[in-house]
Order: structure tokens, then C-alpha cells, then sequence
């Protein structure tokens, strides 16, 4: 059966703190992950926190991506999410953790809409 989309859910540790805290970085890193993907960008919101922390999404046309970042614990929450098949989440999640030079990223593959959840390769890349 074919999956309708996949989603990519990575833990991303030892990233730099100051990238961690770069709202504008941060939203041209997702800007350019979603577009270099092949995406069509809808919205990009992103939020800074006080006193330190992004968080965002941007919205595409065939899904999304979103960050929560903690700098305090150099460590970024990051979802790529994509439909159809003409899109490779995998590249994005990638390309953000090189950005915001990840030292380490933990992250695993679920296919969308196949009924009942499973993990599809559930990988560790260190470093990167």
C-alpha cells in the first residue's frame, strides 16, 4: 500500500547555541530546507521566546516543518513533514541540522496514512 506522505521527527543536540536563538537564521534556514525539498511555501511564522528559544512552522503546500529550539540545552526539536512523493523530507531535516550545526542527530521515518503507526528506519546519525 502507498503511504500518502512521510514525517521525519529528529533530535538535533550540541547544535550552536547563538543559531539557536537566530529567529531571522532560523526562518531563512526552513525557507531555504522547504524550497530546496521542492516545496511550495504557503506561510512561514516563527516566534522568539524570552529570554532565549525559537519557535515555527512553515506551512507548505504539501505539509510542513516546524522547530522548537532550546539553546540553554543546545538542543532543537524539528519535524518535517511531507506528502506525495515528489518531496524528500529526509534532505530538509538534514540540511536544518547541518544549518545549525547539529553534532548529533537522532531521528526516525514514519509514513503517513497507512492505518496503523509504525516506524519506518528509525536512525542515529553522530556526528554528522
Amino acid at each position: 500500500m502507498e503511504t500518502l506522505g512521510y514525517h521525519i521527527i529528529a533530535e538535533l543536540w550540541d547544535c550552536d547555541h547563538d543559531k539557536l536563538n537566530d529567529l531571522q537564521l532560523i526562518e531563512e534556514t526552513f525557507a531555504h530546507a522547504a524550497l530546496n525539498a521542492g516545496a511550495e511555501i504557503r506561510e512561514v511564522i516563527f516566534h522568539p521566546f524570552d529570554p532565549q528559544g525559537v519557535s515555527g512552522a512553515v506551512i507548505i503546500a504539501e505539509s510542513h516543518l516546524t522547530i522548537h529550539s532550546f539553546p540553554e540545552h543546545g538542543y532543537a526539536s524539528v519535524d518535517v513533514y511531507t506528502c506525495g512523493d515528489s518531496i524528500n523530507p529526509k534532505d530538509a531535516a538534514l540540511m536544518i541540522a547541518k544549518a545549525l550545526d547539529a553534532k548529533t542527530m537522532h531521528s526516525v521515518e514514519i509514513p503517513r496514512g497507512l492505518g496503523e503507526l509504525k516506524m519506518k528506519n528509525p536512525t542515529t546519525k553522530s556526528p554528522l
